[in-house]
């Protein structure tokens, strides 16, 4: 035993020579040898595992934190949401911020301004085709600025503009000295008085909507006249309402001795200038201030007012040689499936364009030429519905403007009536309200009832707003993209052959009624008792 004590402090001062050593001690060397070895083996096994086991514990730390996070974010999500539905589940208003339009942005990057370039070299093709047209096919002389659809559709502008200033003067000497004095003038509880005026107001809304339309009916107004004075209709009975419906909380809380309760301490009423204001400012929603610019840029308006007419050009062009020659002679002869199938498809690429020039030209130029003169800072009339992938995200992108009069005067008036208990209500109001406001523009431009922007407004658009986008965002813009294409076309066909049928086809019926509510291009020919 001592000798191999001893043999093991040589080992371990490393004074063994394996020359010198006997065969015994050499199999003692390999023995030791082999020890070592297995201890550092076992050894490196515990590093080892040991290494292993922490690297693991701190992986599966770690998804644990990121799950964590993930559903404190959600949770935050959430109780944010919550937060500004308001203590009492109030949704949030809209707020006014200094921002330029996307597409003005856009524009200042060389590849989209390349893509208006393109638009405007399309302009110039569209004239060019107009002149090699009347001298090829009809052996005419060209007459590059012979714009006969335009001279008719805008004819008896005075008239249009006489009905334009009697609207504008109801509004500012009419509806806002009755306000006013109701205002000033209601006692402090609810009771008669304010009936009395809402039945007034009721009456006034009522009147504003029934005698522009007869005076456009008995003056015959031309069908882009009519369309004008519809729409400055519509949108100053917008206006109206959202004076009407913003200020009511204001002088109903109305205290004379008090200035916490109204924004303006003028009293129960907003001054008359800021109304006047807000009735030619470009949006639909009222404040006593907007976001201001400091100075006006005159170039860029005269800039955007050229492009409206510039697209003004580019709609007649399309007209002119797309849709015109297709249905102009649609009568009981031409009527039948092939040729209305035919007529749907080839109308797709023109309506598609004349949705996007009458977009940039209303949404963009018009409206951006109306802010820079009145210095609006809140110029997001829209944002980018192009890259939508679902129709419930298009429609609450392509026309900000009226986007926000629903939201803010129906779908929270809704959505706090109901309690904050049914969205899907609060939608449909929404969505009943926009169908309707539709179809009564182009029936009354169009001089005819025929409810399919209606039906596919309030009926296919209400029903494709509650499909999600969330399983392929790509997949969703294409779709979005090929039924935006076919519904336009579809549209653009049916109304078109309606209006021609209107003029070549034989009356229904004899009876006025039956003769205004039948389509005559599905019953061209056939009379009705």
């Amino acid at each position: 035993m001592a000798e191999e004590s001893a043999d093991r402090v040589q080992l371990a001062n490393g004074n063994y020579n394996s020359t010198d050593v006997s065969p015994q001690k050499q199999a003692f060397i390999r023995k030791h040898n082999l020890q070592q070895i297995k201890e550092k083996a076992q050894k490196c096994r515990r590093e080892l595992c040991e290494q292993l086991s922490g690297n693991f514990t701190e992986l599966v730390d770690e998804i644990i934190t990121q799950v964590e996070d993930i559903e404190e974010t959600r949770d935050a999500a959430g109780a944010e949401r919550r937060r500004k539905r308001g203590k009492n589940g109030e949704l949030p208003d809209k707020e006014f911020v200094s921002r330029q339009s996307i597409l003005t942005e856009l524009l200042e990057i060389d590849h989209i301004r390349t893509i208006y370039h393109i638009f405007v070299a399309i302009l110039i093709v569209f004239s060019l085709n107009t002149v090699v047209y009347d001298i090829f096919e009809n052996g005419l002389k060209p007459d590059l600025f012979n714009f006969e659809v335009i001279v008719w559709g805008f004819g008896k502008l005075p008239i249009v503009m006489t009905i334009w200033v009697c609207m504008l003067l109801a509004n500012t000497v009419v509806l806002y000295p009755l306000f006013q004095h109701w205002a000033w003038n209601r006692p402090k509880k609810v009771g008669y008085y304010d009936y009395v005026y809402l039945a007034l107001y009721i009456a006034y809304i009522l009147a504003f909507l029934i005698l522009p339309v007869i005076t456009s009916f008995q003056h015959q107004l031309p069908i882009a006249s009519k369309l004008i004075a519809i729409l400055e209709q519509v949108r100053l009975i917008m206006k109206a309402h959202a004076f009407v419906r913003y200020n009511i909380p204001r002088a109903i809380n109305y205290k004379p001795k008090s200035d916490d309760d109204v924004e303006d301490v003028g009293g129960p009423c907003p001054d008359f200038s800021k109304y006047l204001y807000f009735l030619f400012a470009p949006t639909l929603v009222y404040r006593n201030s907007y976001p201001r610019t400091p100075t006006v840029r005159w170039n860029y308006v005269i800039s955007n007012l050229l492009q409206v007419v510039a697209c003004l050009f580019y709609i007649h062009y399309i007209f002119a040689r797309f849709c015109i020659p297709v249905f102009q002679n649609f009568n009981s002869s031409s009527i039948n499936a092939r040729k209305m199938v035919l007529g749907m498809f080839g109308c797709m690429l023109p309506g598609t364009l004349v949705l996007f020039t009458g977009f940039f030209a209303l949404l963009h130029s018009w409206l951006n030429a109306f802010a820079e003169m009145l210095r609006f800072g809140d110029r997001l009339f829209y944002k980018d519905w192009w890259n939508s992938s679902s129709f419930s995200n298009y429609y609450r992108t392509w026309n900000v403007v009226v986007h926000d009069w629903l939201y803010s005067y129906v779908y929270k008036d809704v959505d706090y009536v109901s309690m904050s208990r049914c969205r899907a209500l609060s939608m449909a109001a929404v969505f009943g309200l926009s169908a309707f406001v539709h179809e009564y523009v182009i029936c009354v431009a169009c001089g005819f009832f025929y409810p399919i922007l209606f039906v596919m407004f309030g009926g296919v658009g209400f029903g494709l707003a509650f499909i999600s986008d969330k399983a392929n965002r790509r997949i969703g813009n294409i779709m979005m993209w090929v039924m935006l294409f076919s519904g336009t076309g579809t549209l653009f066909a049916l109304y078109s052959m309606e209006w021609y049928a209107r003029r070549n086809c034989p009356a229904i019926s004899d009876n006025w009624l039956l003769n205004e509510l039948i389509p005559h291009s599905w019953f061209c020919g056939v009379k009705f008792n």
